[in-house]
């Protein structure tokens, strides 16, 4: 064999390493791996992550490959558990830790809130915070109540944190293993309907990995979405393209700080814009991307910003779920309000 040709075959084997479909489920245990592996302070932990794998199975076999003292349970006790993560950081430790759904992440809201987000502040760059809370989020797994909640607003608007969703397995694994190297603290909100879903992963290329990115190119409309919602969209984009209408999604990606910038670039082309969230309507994150649309665009918008979200009410729990998140009727009628505007 030459030269030449075993050069190609190794080349070809390293992009075969490199990239593979994964589901989300699996392209986030390979960032918590990999993270492991190379950063010693590093500690996984939460409620049935250790020996079971997580209830999800995202941190399925860490424990049994890094040990227990750095994949471990805790007990059921999110103040505990997020409480422990402030002394684990404060000792120069990179905690992890899982709350096991959504809505069990209100227990812990006086440590999330008083003393995660601001230690940084209080002790003036003393005592960072690189915590990187994982939330299982979001509805579409027809889960009892309490599992599945929309806290992006409630986060985001809590100075000191900052808070990121993935729609699709390469940006899990990526944007996990870049909120897990920074020194402030993340969190980390996994679309849980999506884990299953699987995707070309490219490991050893991110892309960049701070901002929003378009997943989709258009002309006539911009839909603004995050998390599970991403997917949606790009049906109801297809679906749009039938009637001609060319619809851009936006992946908004990075709930906290917002991308402001890539808003007005793509609402500036498109002139009219559709945000699509989970949370219920009233002070939802949705009325922030709006209003910073609208500051940037408002001499060229051709209609007001459009909502698709949530109702404002509990979020339901298993068969009611299908009449409260926004479905693809829905969005598209969001569309047609958008696109038959006139005003006067």
């Amino acid at each position: 064999m030459s030269e030449s040709t075993t050069a190609i075959l190794e080349a070809e084997a390293a992009a075969e390493t490199q990239s593979a479909k994964l589901s989300m489920q699996q392209a986030l245990n390979r960032a918590l791996d990999e993270t492991l592996s190379t950063d010693p302070k590093t500690v996984v932990f939460g409620e049935d992550c250790g020996q079971l794998g997580g209830v999800f199975r995202i941190t399925d076999g860490l424990q049994a490959k890094h040990g227990e003292s750095r994949v471990f349970d805790t007990p059921l006790a999110e103040s505990g558990i997020l409480g422990m993560s402030v002394g684990l950081a404060m000792a120069g430790f990179h905690p992890i830790p899982e709350v096991q759904f959504d809505g069990f992440a209100y227990p812990a809201i006086n440590q999330i809130v008083c003393q995660i987000a601001r230690m940084n502040y209080r002790s003036r760059g003393t005592l960072p915070m690189p915590i990187t809370l994982r939330v299982p989020s979001f509805g579409g797994i027809r889960a009892p109540e309490h599992h599945g909640e929309s806290l992006e607003a409630l986060f985001a608007h809590v100075p000191g944190l900052k808070v990121v969703s993935p729609s699709d397995p390469h940006d899990a694994y990526h944007l996990l293993k870049y909120a897990a190297s920074r020194p402030d603290p993340v969190i980390f909100m996994e679309p849980k309907s999506r884990y299953w879903q699987k995707g070309d992963v490219d490991t050893a290329d991110g892309g960049t990995l701070t901002g929003a990115r378009i997943v989709r190119p258009g002309r006539h409309l911009t839909l603004v979405a995050w998390g599970a919602m991403v997917a949606r969209c790009l049906q109801v984009a297809e679906l749009a393209a039938e009637d001609g209408i060319d619809v851009e999604v936006l992946d908004l990606r990075w709930l906290k700080p917002i991308d402001a910038e890539a808003l007005a670039t793509s609402v500036g082309k498109t002139r009219r814009a559709v945000v699509v969230h989970e949370a219920p309507l009233t002070s939802g994150l949705g009325a922030e991307v709006a209003q910073l649309i609208t500051q940037s665009c408002f001499d060229t918008l051709k209609a007001p910003v459009e909502r698709v979200t949530g109702f404002d009410v509990p979020y339901p729990s298993g068969d009611l779920e299908d009449e409260y998140i926004p479905n693809i009727d829905r969005i598209l009628l969001g569309i047609q309000r958008v696109l038959e505007y006139r005003r006067g």
